[in-house]
């Protein structure tokens, strides 16, 4: 469930995620790795609050179009521990302005994967807008979400803000909300802090839901160390 991707996205957008992915300069196509204590998408662990590791692979062409996949163990299906995701999309700056947009679409699988006996397969679409620091996306699922029954439609909104405040920190800070077609809504949010050193991204995030009484959607702290290529 790799949506903060997307400033290869939108870090967003991204999106994210899951985690944004530094492009080499040098080149158009980039790589990453992960390892972190817990695999939290939209608030929830989808490890079962262990540890996952995590990587994946990008290409993004000068014109904006960026193509790209990801994936993760995960531990929450009845059958089946991996996450592997494909985007496709297209986002670049408006003019010479601090705005920049991105649109594309994001295939989630999840191979032999079964939760109640229903396929979690996930197909969403994405548009999302950039200011500075801040970035908002919407995201909609053409498929039923994440093997929630007749829940096409859903829809997810995320606002996100990122911060460089030197020294090779970064802080950052994210809300967002879940509609599931039929099946209610839950808001998440996050606060976390980057550090690069020694060729490495070390992350530490604070994540909550206003989801009561459910494992693996309370408050948390996530620590997490990324390489990039």
């Amino acid at each position: 469930m790799r949506k903060n991707l997307i400033s290869a996205a939108l870090a967003a957008s991204f999106l994210a995620s899951a985690a944004g992915v530094a492009q080499a300069e040098e080149s158009p196509i980039s790589a990453n790795v992960t390892f972190t204590s817990d695999y939290v998408y939209r608030g929830i662990s989808q490890s079962n609050e262990n540890f996952a590791v995590q990587g994946g692979f990008d290409y993004a062409h000068d014109s904006g179009f960026y193509i790209g996949t990801w994936a993760s163990s995960i531990d929450w299906l009845d059958k089946g521990g991996a996450e592997v995701d494909v985007y496709v999309g297209f986002g670049n700056s408006i003019g010479d302005t601090d705005f920049s947009y991105d649109v594309g679409v994001l295939q989630y699988f999840y191979p032999g994967g079964e939760i109640d006996g229903e396929d979690a397969d996930t197909t969403e679409a994405y548009i999302g807008v950039g200011w500075k620091f801040l970035s908002f996306t919407y995201s909609y699922a053409f498929t039923d979400l994440f093997g929630v029954p007749d829940s096409d439609g859903s829809e997810y909104y995320d606002l996100s803000a990122d911060f460089d405040i030197g020294a090779g920190f970064g802080l950052g800070a994210h809300v967002g909300r879940q509609k599931i077609e039929g099946g209610g809504s839950y808001n998440d949010w996050k606060l976390g802090v980057t550090k690069d050193f020694v060729g490495l991204t070390f992350g530490l995030d604070y994540i909550d839901t206003d989801i009561d009484d459910t494992d693996g959607a309370d408050e948390r702290i996530v620590f997490s160390v990324t390489k990039s290529f």
